[in-house]
């Protein structure tokens, strides 16, 4: 009978080699296993379900009401008291100091951030338009508001980045007109004003 020897120049059992060489092999399918199931994260990609994203904010911790409104085709609109119509979503009626705070565990969070988001969920052709109303003031300033605009897919692309100051309570300006064309292109991005609060309440 052959024995096999170790490195040592002993002499080694073939079993014990066959158990540590399957010892080997089911470690290296586990760690194969664990690979498949769960696969790197890819960095910086996101997937939002949408085409279009339009945020509109101003500065942290301002305690004032500044309101999205925005118009889609066929009269469609949405705004704080009707945040949904056809593809286009407005995500949170931020009211300024009003709704920035809340209760965890017996302990009051402040969110200072000032934030509102419409996506556009479709490319339905048409003509939209963006505007800020000046909803509630409490401190009588006027306020810088930032408008951005981007094309979500197939990839992130920037149509529009602009800052407007809105006066005083009650006015209401055009941030932001766009066309989408029936290819699904946007077309003509421009600031021509039209009122969407003043003609929703006639």
């Amino acid at each position: 009978m052959t024995l096999f020897r170790n490195r040592q120049g002993g002499e080694a059992d073939p079993f014990t080699d066959l158990l540590f060489n399957t010892l080997l092999t089911f470690t290296f399918l586990f760690l194969i296993a664990l690979l498949l199931l769960n696969p790197p994260a890819k960095a910086g990609i996101i997937d939002p379900k949408a085409e279009f994203i339009i945020t509109v904010s101003w500065p942290d911790g301002n305690p004032n009401d500044i309101d999205l409104w925005a118009e889609g085709p066929k009269n469609s609109k949405v705004w704080y008291k009707r945040a949904q119509h056809g593809l286009m979503h407005l995500d949170r009626d931020d009211r300024g100091i009003a709704n920035d705070t809340q209760l965890i565990n017996g302990e009051t969070i402040i969110n200072p951030i000032n934030q509102e988001v419409l996506t556009i969920r479709g490319r339905p052709p048409g003509d939209y338009v963006v505007n800020l109303h000046y909803f509630k003031s409490e401190d009588k300033q006027e306020v810088p508001v930032t408008v951005y605009m981007a094309e979500v897919n197939p990839q992130l692309k920037v149509l529009s980045y602009s800052t407007e100051m809105i006066q005083r309570e009650g006015d209401e300006i055009t941030a932001i007109r766009f066309t989408i064309t029936p290819q699904g292109h946007v077309k003509n991005i421009n600031k021509l004003q039209k009122s969407i609060v003043r003609a929703n309440s006639k």
